[in-house]
């Protein structure tokens, strides 16, 4: 193997009080009209996105590398406060279009729930999220971060660089659990 045939090294910087990435290559936006078909509420949802101009429900802050097997894919989630309806802002989830890949969510900021559910329903499981906390998504789990706290909930994630993302299949199926405020308290039904 020649000097040419290597990646170079890099580095970069996180904004940790503001929970962005520095510069980065790619930049998601979801806002509310991006998730139409996610929530319980659609009615809900189209209140907010006319009374409050169409808010920004999560970022993605990225700098992607190789998308090869033995790279590592990293980036930084910025999931905003707020409800739809009683439901709490959610991202769109996904699994990985390499269904046994894993995924690792440090959260830097924030509070709520890793959602994660297997490709049958069988099993759904919520993960406390919260400053310092890690969460670790085996393969084959969808996962969706919900925040219920009143900051943005950041996380910093890690997963091979092959594994890439199915929302598709999270669009037409769901989970089969939310994370509501009822009766003055966070409830998963």
């Amino acid at each position: 193997m020649s000097a040419n045939d290597f990646m170079a090294p890099f580095s970069l910087d996180i904004d940790l009080a503001e929970g962005i990435m520095r510069n980065p290559t790619n930049h998601i936006v979801r806002r509310a009209s991006d998730m139409r078909g996610y929530y319980a509420d659609e009615a809900a949802l189209d209140r907010l996105i006319e009374e409050n101009g169409d808010p920004v429900h999560y970022e993605v802050f990225e700098r992607p590398v190789p998308l090869d097997q033995g790279q590592l894919m990293f980036c930084i989630s910025k999931l905003y406060p707020g409800r739809v309806g009683d439901e709490y802002f959610f991202t769109k989830g996904h699994y990985h279009e390499v269904l046994e890949t894993a995924e690792i969510y440090l959260a830097l900021c924030g509070r709520g729930y890793m959602l994660m559910k297997t490709p049958d329903d069988s099993l759904c499981v919520a993960e406390t999220m919260a400053r310092g906390r890690m969460v670790y998504v085996p393969p084959c789990w969808a996962h969706r971060s919900v925040n219920t706290g009143d900051d943005p909930l950041i996380s910093f994630c890690v997963y091979p660089g092959e594994a890439g993302h199915n929302y598709g299949d999270i669009e037409s199926q769901g989970f089969p659990k939310r994370v509501y405020f009822r009766d003055g308290k966070e409830q998963i039904v």
